[in-house]
């Protein structure tokens, strides 16, 4: 099985929304399970769990949920999800008393930190091999209730995002990123103005998005996060979180 460098793994990644009908090989999947398994988590707890969903109807399910096509039409949809219901199943088989770490803000942190991680893992493990992938943040917020029960979740876990894996079907142009000066902070935070650099970087994703190969669109990048920010008041996910029986409360 043949992997692609470092170097043209991490820096030449992009998000693919469009797959060919073949599929992943077992091979393939194997090695991005193994890249899962072996992610760096808080504690070597591994607080997550990933749910690889291949069945074409629980796509469409999901898809219809999400408005996601690329969840259809992948080869394998993973879901990440922060997971609590391991160690509280350990806990009680030892007779051991479980405190309640999902209940506070570092619990809920700890865990959507390790399922991130381990959904870096896998885009890393796929990219390597040539996949395309491509992160969906509604998996959590289209319709948690709905989704938690489509996938049989438990009590203390939650899904993270979600990630489609799959052949690719395009090439896209890689989308600009924000300049290292506007990342990369030495030694402390930056204290002079960022606005230079931001409006300079405002305009680079406006051109590319009336430029770029495919689709093209007027949007720039910091009304189009103030619009996504927007709508995202509108997801109620403490009352998601509640469902699963989180009660977060410091």
């Amino acid at each position: 099985m043949n992997t692609k460098s470092v170097s043209e793994t991490l820096l030449q990644r992009r998000s693919i929304r469009r797959y060919e009908y073949t599929p992943a090989t077992n091979e393939q999947m194997q090695f991005i399970y193994e890249a899962i398994s072996n992610t760096p988590t808080s504690y070597n707890a591994q607080q997550y769990s990933v749910i690889d969903i291949s069945d074409p109807d629980l796509k469409l399910k999901l898809y219809e949920l999400t408005g996601q096509k690329q969840i259809k039409t992948c080869s394998h949809f993973l879901v990440f999800c922060a997971d609590f219901q391991k160690i509280s199943q350990a806990a009680k088989a030892k007779q051991l008393e479980m405190p309640e770490i999902y209940n506070t803000a570092d619990g809920l942190i700890l865990g959507t930190v390790d399922a991130s991680l381990a959904m870096m893992s896998a885009v890393t493990a796929a990219a390597s091999l040539g996949l395309g992938t491509c992160c969906i943040g509604y998996a959590r917020t289209a319709n948690p209730a709905a989704i938690s029960e489509l996938l049989q979740l438990p009590d203390h876990v939650y899904v993270v995002c979600g990630l489609a894996i799959g052949v690719p079907r395009e090439l896209p142009d890689l989308k600009p990123k924000q300049p290292q000066s506007l990342i990369i902070h030495h030694n402390h935070y930056r204290t002079d103005s960022m606005a230079s650099d931001l409006m300079n970087y405002d305009t680079e994703v406006t051109e590319y998005n009336a430029t770029r190969s495919g689709s093209k669109t007027t949007n720039d990048w910091t009304g189009h996060m103030l619009d996504y920010y927007q709508e995202a008041l509108n997801y109620n996910m403490l009352e998601a979180l509640k469902h699963r029986g989180f009660n977060p409360k410091k």
